[in-house]
């Protein structure tokens, strides 16, 4: 069995771990994304803009691993349009 998770993985959370699944699955995303064609971050911080605003629309009550989910593709935005933004050569 090919795990690419740590041991400690069993003792997270089922939220937890659907903010992770979906942190990791977000960032890999853009990253494959961003080598296939460079990002601009205005377009992300438009993605990430409208992200938030779905994470705000829990108006139904979505539940907590949704919520978790949306949780993590934020996050991962967030990482990756701060990446961008770091000066190059340092």
């Amino acid at each position: 069995m090919n795990n690419t998770h740590n041991d400690y993985d069993s003792d997270l959370t089922g939220e937890e771990q659907a903010f992770r699944e979906a942190y990791e699955t977000t960032l890999l995303y853009l990253e494959t994304r961003q080598k296939i064609s460079p990002l601009n971050v205005i377009d992300l911080e438009g993605e990430f803009h409208h992200l938030t605003i779905y994470e705000g629309q829990d108006w139904g009550g979505r539940g907590v691993l949704k919520n978790a989910e949306i949780q993590g593709q934020i996050y991962a935005y967030l990482a990756f349009i701060n990446q961008l933004k770091q000066p190059k050569g340092l």
